[in-house]
């Protein structure tokens, strides 16, 4: 499990950075007020325990966006945990995350939730890198694609095939580890029948990698359904990219 340093720097009047390293948990910058600063430091506190918060914030006279407050709190979220010898940085509106996690599911993750946790006037720039040599062969052998199945089924299609041929040959690479296979789907029907096909159709990707040498045991599997899209589902292209198979080194 690893140790983590959050630095929670506000480097001008609306700015803050969450700043991950081994060690203690570092909070500087300014704030308008001691209820802004207990605020703060009580979130992180609750977070990452009291015990390894270092408090280097100062009151000074600053100028926030409109309820920067308020945001900053649901910022301060558990998914930080997820992220090492990181930063989150907010200023003003623009809102920067760094450091590494374990997985390309989780850079994706974290900083959709950042951004529907704030309001369109942010920006949201996702640094964050995955940090496994495993699965950056993974994510660099999918490199995006998408496998594909025949609608409303979990028959792979010859073009998804091709893609597992593909992810066989990683998989042999990836020695000692367990992999999750993730089935999603877009939100078009019911809930429970997305849930369905997106198991039987990571299911069905097992199936087609033992053929070709890859161990069952070493492959978990599990169906997300609709609940975790990577692109707009009011659009024919963001359906499509979330209808996808995930590999994941498992932790």
């Amino acid at each position: 499990m690893r140790r983590q340093m959050i630095v929670i720097a506000l480097l001008s009047a609306s700015t803050w950075a969450v700043a991950q390293m081994p060690g203690q948990i570092l909070v500087t910058g300014a704030v308008p007020d001691e209820g802004s600063k207990a605020a703060l430091l009580a979130s992180v506190r609750a977070l990452y325990g009291a015990e390894r918060v270092v408090d280097q914030v100062t009151i000074a006279q600053v100028s926030l966006p409109p309820n920067w407050n308020g945001y900053v709190q649901k910022l301060i979220a558990p998914n930080l945990k997820l992220i090492s010898k990181g930063e989150l940085k907010i200023d003003g509106t623009n809102v920067t995350v760094r450091g590494e996690v374990a997985n390309e599911a989780q850079r994706q993750q974290i900083a959709s939730d950042i951004a529907t946790s704030l309001n369109p006037n942010y920006t949201v720039n996702n640094g964050l890198r995955v940090s496994a040599a495993e699965q950056n062969l993974l994510d660099d052998t999918l490199a995006r694609r998408i496998i594909e199945f025949d609608s409303g089924k979990a028959t792979l299609t010859p073009s998804g095939q091709a893609i597992l041929d593909d992810m066989a040959g990683a998989l042999q690479k990836v020695k000692g580890k367990k992999v999750e296979v993730i089935g999603h789907t877009d939100n078009v029907g019911l809930r429970d029948t997305n849930l369905a096909l997106s198991q039987a159709r990571a299911e069905a990707v097992r199936t087609y990698l033992a053929v070709k040498g890859i161990s069952q045991d070493m492959v978990l599997v599990s169906g997300q359904g609709p609940d975790r899209p990577v692109a707009d589902n009011t659009k024919a292209d963001g359906r499509a990219r979330n209808r996808r198979i995930e590999f994941r080194v498992a932790q």
